[in-house]
């Protein structure tokens, strides 16, 4: 039960993000807000999460092998690499994803941007590995894109144009981000990598690079009480404690218990966006967002199958 409320608990977490941004102080950019979650959050998650992971060594470990009886892994080029690419990632995520929620509003930039994740991750992993995926994948992609489309030609209620090109790009960029973050973190896990010892180096590495960014950011909104709270909210609640109460929840989990819970992340973000921010969308619209979660939910089922693409939560 415990597990189950954690990985529940981290992704209402997650789903703030969008509400967050959107009540932060003026002159913030997606760019800027990106930044400043990551070199907080990043840095919070690798404080939390590299003890946790040495501990579980100690803890674990019987001669040269781990609890599954596979070598403990070193730290050559080839991990160290996909590492530093699941950190390079995560970074790439965030612009992405406030540039979605900024343009389109929370409910629709973070619906996409979650509801393409999987999808996308699923079709990475088919294209490396050429495994077949199965009939179940195949309509829940069917249902999912079908969804996209229709929030395409949808938008808000009252608007014209329907969504706003940009900023469905922004979410599907935020999505295939993190298809390449699952695809690398999968190989990892296979490699024998303990999860808190990955998670734990996607932040240091996501922080690290977002450190360099910093000279090329407005950050004058930091010097604001509203923007000082937004910033470590979105850093330390949605990053550092989200992603370690996500990470612990997956090992008293099966797959398919954690990736229907994760629809808790959407389902809050839709939430927040219609009744805190008073967001209204068109029918087509609405009808885009049930057609999406139907997907969702029927890949969440599906999801039964041994080797699920998605060993983490997408965070929005």
């Amino acid at each position: 039960m415990l597990h189950v409320l954690a990985v529940l608990a981290a992704a209402v977490l997650f789903g703030t993000t969008g509400t967050s941004q959107a009540l932060g102080p003026d002159g913030t950019t997606p760019l800027s807000i990106g930044v400043m979650r990551m070199v907080i959050g990043g840095t919070g998650l690798a404080l939390i999460a590299f003890p946790l992971a040495a501990r579980h060594a100690r803890r674990v470990a019987t001669g040269s092998a781990n609890a599954a009886g596979v070598p403990r892994p070193w730290l050559g080029a080839g991990p160290l690499a996909l590492m530093v690419l699941t950190g390079l990632c995560l970074a790439i995520y965030q612009p992405l994803f406030f540039l979605g929620t900024d343009r389109n509003g929370v409910a629709v930039g973070t619906v996409v941007a979650l509801g393409s994740a999987p999808i996308l991750a699923g079709l990475l992993e088919w294209a490396l590995t050429r495994r077949m995926p199965t009939p179940t994948w195949m309509g829940a992609t069917a249902l999912a894109t079908l969804g996209v489309i229709l929030l395409g030609f949808g938008g808000e209620a009252g608007g014209t144009g329907g969504t706003d090109p940009l900023g469905l790009l922004g979410s599907v960029g935020a999505g295939a981000s993190f298809a390449v973050i699952a695809n690398a973190q999968r190989r990892l896990l296979d490699q024998g990598w303990d999860p808190f010892t990955v998670v734990g180096a996607m932040g240091a590495s996501a922080a690290l690079l977002c450190v360099f960014a910093i000279p090329f950011v407005d950050l004058a909104w930091l010097a604001t009480p509203r923007g000082l709270v937004m910033a470590l909210w979105l850093g330390l609640a949605t990053i550092s404690i989200a992603y370690v109460m996500f990470t612990w929840g997956l090992s008293g989990l099966t797959a398919a218990t954690a990736a229907t819970l994760t629809l808790g992340e959407p389902l809050t973000a839709s939430i927040l966006g219609i009744t805190v921010l008073g967001e209204r969308l068109s029918p087509l619209a609405i009808g885009g967002l049930i057609v999406l979660a139907a997907g969702l939910a029927l890949l969440a089922w599906g999801s039964r199958a041994p080797r699920d693409p998605a060993p983490f939560a997408v965070e929005g």
